[in-house]
């Protein structure tokens, strides 16, 4: 997995979103153990109390779950994958929505490019757009 960090908000928040993303793709599957706090510490090139910060924070919110002496694993609860995938998929739209208003655009507005992006896509992949 490849890690990638900024300044816009704290490192562990921005791990979780990182795992969260990889449970939703795909990256860690459902029921999978994940890789040992130091091993991902490493990996990320985080210090490993941040990390075990952002798998504490995944473990209340159910996304992974420890197994005494055997580790973390991601939950088989593929509902609340799929709630969490649709939660970061708003958290995209809103942020992009944001952005749009900042350069003064109006909904309808943003809609209308989208439909003429999503055009462009159908156009060059044979179908038809929105």
């Amino acid at each position: 997995m490849k890690w990638y960090f900024s300044d816009s908000a704290p490192i562990y928040a921005q791990l979780i979103r990182q795992i969260k993303v990889g449970i939703v793709t795909g990256g860690f599957p459902p029921g999978e153990r994940l890789p040992s706090v130091r091993d991902l510490a490493t990996e990320a090139g985080v210090n490993p109390n941040t990390m075990q910060r952002a798998f504490a924070e995944l473990e209340r919110d159910g996304l992974v779950y420890s197994q005494r002496t055997a580790g973390r694993f991601v939950t088989e609860d593929r509902a609340m994958i799929e709630q969490t995938k649709k939660g970061l998929a708003e958290c995209h739209i809103k942020q992009f929505l944001e952005s749009m208003d900042q350069l003064g655009f109006q909904r309808e507005e943003v809609i209308s490019l989208l439909r003429q992006e999503t055009g462009k896509e159908g156009m060059t992949n044979g179908s038809s757009g929105m």
